[in-house]
């Protein structure tokens, strides 16, 4: 069998995006990912389907695998042929013991390569807004383990040459050591008053930094209960971050926010929780997919061929519109057939896929869900015509409903169904059990329903009680009342049923709560 290879890669200290370029690659590519705490979990999303994952985190008292086994480990998976990622937080090389792993794959005659990492040393204490050289404090670092023991770190460290050796001293999993490490430290020439930092959980969302100086920063590590892991800084850089903590000034700093909408209509929602300093955990439990069976097809056909009979095209989300037109391709139908109707959205983002399109909106309601977009339309509306309404298979009845009140004749399709995602996070129950979810948003009724099937599927006796500790974001009120029907108190909604009103209610929420603490 053909030996497998092995790729040592670098996490960083703990915010996803921090991966390198190199080592995201590597995760892509792999058979199977042997991770550790301290490596992020959303990198794993990043894994090719059938990939296999093996956790080996360490615990200050306990470890999940000795550090030889790990090794062999690699070994065993590389001969197999597996291609692996061994994923490390932070720098595999500093602290890392990477030279062990790689020293009995290189016995082995398995190929493997060392990808960097961003070193939680310098990039911790810059999320805190410490950098760890400053022309006018420091212009030189030393990076030192506080991990070991009092007599360990005697024989490991020569305290009189590097008390003063350099401008700024980092300490690597030290917490437990801080107050032998600031004794040694004034011992052998530091000032009591010398300012240290512990950064506790860096870039992550549980970021906590507690300051002081060497004579008491052991007393405050008491007093706060402050635990590891944490990065030490020591130095007068510190004095900086007053002035330099720039992640905390961001509105959902500290706060974790699950996604519940499928993946592909995540990204935005996302990605504005990231910029604002949030920590979004993605757990899609619905997905959309063109309608299974011939019989569905030919009713979509059927209908779309009528395209000069339409009066009206009501498109009632962005989704109507991508598979509309995705019908259209597969058909060969033009169009510029359907010249005769007028178009009417709800809401912005459905305009905004329509003009994608190049077609202009006659009709965009202020007021985003069915009801709005029939008071807009009112006076327009004749009857006798004909209205297509290409939507979801769990669309509401309102509006073709009330079409036929009105006299008019509703063509319905669906053009796609949505059905619940096969959503398997591991971390997810987990999260939840310890209250580490801030806010869930549910952008659809269908997201609720199929959030709480798919924690019973995982498990979860009492999915709606397990939810509560959350607070629950709707993005309008018929989500709302479906949450009311499940048993489910949404604590806030959205004005507008749009991603950026969901967001910024969030945001108003959370100000709110710190403001009374």
């Amino acid at each position: 069998m053909t030996k497998g290879k092995v790729y040592l890669v670098g996490a960083g200290p703990g915010d996803p995006k921090l991966i390198t370029v190199k080592g995201l690659e590597c995760i892509k590519r792999s058979d199977v990912i042997v991770y550790d705490r301290l490596a992020s979990p959303r990198l794993l999303k990043f894994m090719k389907p059938g990939a296999g994952k093996v956790y080996v985190g360490k615990l200050p008292d306990r470890h999940t695998m000795k550090q030889e086994d790990i090794n062999q480990l690699l070994v065993d998976l590389a001969l197999e042929g597996k291609v692996v990622t061994r994923l490390k937080g932070g720098d595999p090389t500093i602290f890392g013991r990477v030279g062990e792993e790689a020293e009995l794959l290189q016995e082995h005659g398995i190929e493997y390569e060392i990808i960097p990492g961003i070193t939680s040393a310098i990039a911790v204490p810059a999320y805190a807004g410490i950098p760890v050289t400053h022309r006018d404090f420091a212009s030189s670092l030393s990076i030192i383990t506080g991990h070991e023991s009092p007599e360990k770190l005697d024989r490991s460290i020569h305290w009189d040459k590097v008390t003063n050796a350099t401008g700024t001293l980092i300490f690597l999993m030290g917490v437990a050591k801080i107050g032998y490490i600031s004794e040694q430290l004034i011992k052998h020439g530091k000032s009591p008053d010398t300012p240290v930092a512990l950064v506790r959980w860096g870039t992550r969302v549980e970021q906590d930094t507690l300051t002081g100086t060497l004579s008491n920063i052991e007393q405050r590590v008491i007093e706060t209960d402050f635990q590891p892991p944490a990065v030490i800084v020591v130095g007068d850089v510190v004095r900086q971050r007053d002035k330099l903590k720039w992640v905390e000034q961001k509105p959902l700093f500290g706060t974790r926010v699950m996604v519940t909408r499928a993946r592909a209509q995540a990204s935005e929602l996302v990605e504005r929780i990231e910029e604002l300093g949030g920590e979004p955990v993605e757990f899609p439990v619905i997905e959309t997919r063109e309608p299974a069976g011939e019989e569905p097809v030919s009713a979509i056909r059927a209908a779309l061929e009528q395209a000069e009979e339409y009066d009206w095209i009501f498109f009632t989300s962005v989704n109507g519109v991508e598979y509309f037109f995705r019908w259209l391709q597969r058909f060969g139908l033009d169009i510029r057939r359907f010249g005769r109707a007028r178009i009417a959205a709800v809401g912005p983002k459905t305009a905004e896929a329509l003009r994608g399109y190049g077609l202009n909106i006659d009709a965009l309601p202020e007021k985003f869900q069915a009801e709005g977009l029939l008071d807009s339309v009112d006076e327009a509306l004749k009857p006798g015509q004909k209205v297509l309404l290409p939507r979801g298979n769990l669309a509401r009845e309102i509006l073709p409903a009330e079409l036929r009140r009105r006299g008019l004749e509703p063509v319905e399709i669906d053009v796609y169904a949505t059905v619940m995602a096969d959503s398997d996070d591991d971390d997810i129950l987990e999260y939840l059990k310890n209250n580490d979810i801030h806010y869930i948003t549910f952008t659809s009724s269908s997201t609720i329903t199929n959030l709480l099937a798919r924690l019973s599927a995982l498990g979860a006796e009492d999915p709606a009680g397990l939810i509560a500790g959350a607070n629950l974001v709707s993005i309008g009120p018929v989500t709302s009342q479906t949450a009311a029907q499940a048993g489910l108190q949404i604590d806030i909604e959205a004005a507008e049923a749009t991603i950026e009103d969901l967001v910024q209610t969030i945001i108003s929420h959370r100000q709110k709560e710190r403001g009374t603490r």
